[in-house]
């Protein structure tokens, strides 16, 4: 095993991590002091240069490419479904395996209270998919890993508190240190790969938990957020096939059986064409979605369970002040079928169904 998991990582170091050639990343225009965003331009691969741009656009800026002249709009004005201000200062692509484009994307939301973000999204460069970490490893495995990630953080969290209770006659603050790291540590130790942000390094994988404090205790949160490293010669037991074909240098790829932030094209009632972004779905089954007609290009939202293959959609329409609830415009009943969801988009007033048909991009 150690022999396999040593040539392993003689193959990744042999690539020399360089990135595809003709692959670029620039800032989106128009940039200002408030927005510095990442656009990928891959001339030897359009569809992936698509996708990729499509999916960062669409899912961090509510933006459509093409569908106007100010992609930021939306964000700098608090006009997303959000309803918070967006900020992006400052994005870097990272060295990585041959294969992967990881980019590190910085800001700022402003709700109630500013509060600042670093984000990654990784990106399969041979298909533009987004890359998901649970589909990096074998289903059997993904239990192991999150209790290494959890371990981790539950050492430096003890480590810490270890050191702020030997301390004689704390002071007030480190009392409030202690009791929020002794809540922090509970939480800690089942701590899900679901929602855990990442990215890829020249020879490691580093998974990323968010700190333990609140926006009011933030000044008191000394450890802050968790970067758990993982050298890929030490996780390649633990890999899926896709996992240990996308840290190869092989060009041919194995497809992602997962829907969750894929694009998907395809039509409505055979005539209206629609592009779907299919989000995060989550351990419960529940998602949400974007999709729009190609010709309109203005977002719709949907809501929905994915059980068992089969997907169940609601579409709303407006929120009733009267009723104090939204209002549905259509109800979707489909099926993942391989790399396509084929059902029905019914019109909630006059109850017409429509054949749905979709295919993975």
């Amino acid at each position: 095993m150690m022999k396999k998991c040593f040539l392993f990582f003689i193959l990744i170091s042999a690539i020399c991590f360089s990135q595809q050639k003709n692959l670029k990343v620039n800032d989106l225009q128009p940039k200002s002091e408030n927005f510095n965003f990442p656009v990928v331009s891959f001339a030897s691969k359009p569809l992936v240069e698509r996708k990729i741009n499509t999916f960062l656009q669409v899912n961090e800026l509510e933006f459509i490419p093409g569908s106007g002249s100010n992609p930021s709009q939306l964000a700098l004005n608090s006009t997303n479904s959000y309803k918070n201000f967006l900020y992006f200062y400052e994005w870097k692509k990272l060295e990585t395996p041959k294969n992967i484009l990881s980019l590190s994307i910085d800001g700022e939301a402003t709700g109630a209270y500013p509060e600042g973000f670093s984000d990654w999204k990784n990106f399969d460069l041979r298909t533009g998919n987004y890359i998901n970490l649970k589909d990096l490893f074998e289903t059997i495995s993904i239990d192991l890993i999150q209790n290494i990630v959890n371990e981790n953080i539950v050492n430096k969290i003890q480590n810490f508190l270890a050191e702020l209770k030997s301390h004689i006659d704390p002071e007030d603050d480190e009392k409030e240190q202690i009791r929020m790291y002794e809540e922090c540590l509970e939480y800690a130790k089942r701590g899900k790969l679901e929602h855990t942000k990442f990215f890829f390094g020249k020879d490691k994988l580093t998974i990323v938990r968010e700190r333990c404090s609140n926006h009011a205790m933030l000044a008191l949160d000394d450890l802050g957020s968790y970067e758990i490293e993982l050298p890929y010669k030490d996780i390649q037991q633990y890999l899926s096939l896709y996992g240990k074909n996308l840290l190869s240098k092989s060009d041919k790829f194995v497809r992602q059986n997962t829907v969750q932030n894929k694009l998907y094209k395809g039509q409505i009632d055979q005539k209206y064409p629609i592009t779907l972004l299919m989000k995060q779905v989550y351990e419960d089954g529940s998602f949400s979605a974007f999709y729009w007609y190609d010709k309109s290009k203005k977002l719709i939202e949907w809501s929905g369970i994915l059980k068992d293959n089969h997907i169940s959609i609601t579409e709303n329409d407006y929120h009733s002040e009267e009723l104090k609830k939204w209002i549905p415009k259509a109800y979707i009943e489909a099926d993942v079928k391989g790399n396509k969801i084929v059902g029905t988009w019914q019109d909630y007033k006059i109850k017409k169904y429509l054949k749905l048909e979709l295919q993975e991009l």
